[in-house]
């Protein structure tokens, strides 16, 4: 261990996502192992500025692992965009004397670290992913992802029972404003029938034609899931669009919302959470910084926080043909 990493502090920042507590204790529990103090940071950026920090201990993140959310809660700070948000953080790490940050979160969060050790370049900073859209690179998968889209097709076969039943054609809307990967691995799942993501245009037209295509081959029910940040607009949206054109079936919108965000964490989100938030502390004691570290192909790989936020050719295309053939 590096002789003067002494005292570490960890937040969750920006959108909840279920594995986050799992991620914290691993890394309370990891850094007392390796001889560290470590405090947690409430309400993300916005709770640091603010000093709203205590120590923690093993017993602290006693039966956690289970929970969805975060025990130390998070929130979206407008004033840590600022430089003079920024130098008050600054001066509540160096207060608390704090060696090190692990920061849980998406984009931004690791975007606000990393402005943070450009600015002071005395605190070091590991990134953990933690976000429902899997949307960033360097890891198949990030912490929330998988509980998110059983949530979704749980909540989908639900549909589809009534869907079935009455002859409809349900868009479903899930979370997803600038990625389409809660839609597109959810709607495969599920077995929809039209797949609408924002990295892909599929277009109102060719929407109508799979939908006659289905309603010629005697289909009794469609189901059509739309990420939010489609192009052809959210669920309503599509659904008008399609309503005025298509009458066959009786047409309703169904959307998710916040229920995806919720819910205890599935396996693979836990043993994930657990991973990562011991090798962020692993990785803090061998002098690394500025990295959020990952998993591919089973590997643990680290990094830097301005590639990972890129987000550029996640999508696999290849599963669209894949959704599309199997909708048939």
């Amino acid at each position: 261990m590096i002789s003067n990493l002494e005292r570490i502090a960890v937040m969750t920042s920006g959108g909840d996502a279920p594995g986050m507590n799992a991620a914290i204790r691993a890394v309370v529990r990891t850094g007392l192992f390796n001889g560290l103090e470590v405090f947690g940071i409430k309400r993300g950026y916005a709770g640091l500025i603010q000093g709203d920090l205590e120590p923690m201990d093993s017993y602290s993140v006693s039966n956690v692992i289970q929970r969805g959310g975060t025990i130390l809660k998070t929130a979206r700070s407008q004033e840590f965009r600022t430089k003079e948000g920024r130098e008050k953080a600054y001066e509540q790490l160096k207060k608390h004397q704090i060696d090190a940050l692990i920061a849980i979160g998406g984009d931004g969060t690791f975007t606000g670290a990393m402005v943070l050790m450009q600015e002071f370049p005395d605190i070091r900073c590991m990134g953990i992913p933690g976000t429902i859209d899997n949307d960033l690179l360097g890891t198949d998968f990030t912490i929330g992802y998988d509980t998110a889209i059983n949530t979704v097709i749980d909540a989908v076969d639900k549909i589809r029972d009534t869907a079935a039943s009455h002859d409809r054609l349900f868009f479903i809307e899930v979370m997803g404003r600038d990625s389409g990967m809660i839609a597109l691995a959810s709607g495969i799942g599920v077995g929809a029938e039209a797949i609408l993501i924002p990295e892909t245009r599929l277009g109102i037209d060719q929407l109508i034609h799979s939908l006659e295509r289905g309603w010629l081959r005697r289909k009794s029910s469609c189901i059509i899931i739309v990420a939010e940040g489609d192009e052809l607009g959210g669920a309503y949206q599509v659904a008008e669009k399609v309503k005025a054109k298509f009458t066959q079936y009786e047409t309703k919108v169904s959307v998710l919302g916040h229920i995806q965000r919720g819910g205890k964490p599935t396996a693979s989100d836990r043993i994930l959470a657990s991973r990562l938030g011991y090798e962020a502390v692993e990785a803090l004691t061998r002098g690394k910084s500025g990295l959020m570290v990952g998993i591919q192909n089973n590997e643990v790989v680290y990094t830097p926080f301005d590639h990972a936020i890129k987000d550029t050719g996640k999508i696999n295309l290849h599963l669209i043909k894949i959704a599309e053939i199997l909708s048939l």
